[in-house]
């Protein structure tokens, strides 16, 4: 089911704009994957369910707060940003990629759904002079990489780091067990493509305090 039907589920109170722009966030990947390989194409049939809804399994669990400033980390084809950034258009997103024609991919679809609240940049993440509210990232690195490239992006009561990763992460979290968290997508999504999914949620030790 290639339609917005599955956002809609989860997310009943969509404005006739984030429906129209979600609806034309598919016209427009499925355009630019037959021009560049930006996704995955055996994951095309299953668009919306594995790249918006899993991105947006990040909007059920975080409450995102207007004037935000949240970085999308490795963000290749724009996400989890885009969808992100059409569901919290209060919210500020910076999508970061150090890939040149995936960044101009983002750029494209950034401008066709005049999303005024997106700016991508190539580059990598120690070459940005921003600070942060949060992270998002999906699929990128081990949690100890991340947190390595953001230590100075971060605000100093920042929400901390949020990924979305896949698999077994016992290993992974070794050394991070006291400042993360692992809720399986599961709890969020019934589908079961996300039966092996998780949302790892970082907090650095400045954190003061959570939603």
């Amino acid at each position: 089911m290639n339609s917005i039907e599955k956002i809609e589920k989860y997310f009943p109170d969509l404005t006739d704009l984030q429906k129209e722009q979600y609806e034309r966030v598919i016209e427009l990947y499925h355009e630019w994957n037959e021009k560049i390989n930006v996704i995955s194409r055996k994951d095309m049939d299953e668009f919306v369910e594995r790249h918006l809804l899993h991105s947006l399994s990040i909007a059920k669990y975080q409450n995102f707060k207007k004037g935000w400033y949240v970085i999308d980390l490795g963000t290749g084809g724009g996400f989890p940003g885009i969808p992100l950034a059409i569901m919290f258009p209060e919210v500020h997103f910076i999508l970061v990629d150090s890939i040149g024609k995936k960044i101009k991919v983002v750029e494209a679809i950034i401008a066709d759904l005049e999303l005024k609240n997106v700016k991508a940049v190539w580059g990598r993440a120690e070459q940005l002079d921003v600070k942060a509210n949060l992270i998002v990232t999906r699929a990128v690195a081990p949690l100890s990489q991340l947190v390595d490239w953001t230590r100075k992006l971060l605000k100093t009561q920042s929400k901390g780091i949020i990924a979305l990763k896949g698999g077994d992460l016992t290993e992974e979290l070794v050394g991070f067990k006291r400042r993360s968290t692992v809720t399986p997508i599961s709890e969020i999504f019934s589908e079961p493509y996300f039966e092996t999914k998780s949302i790892v949620h970082y907090k650095p030790s400045m954190v003061i305090k959570l939603d």
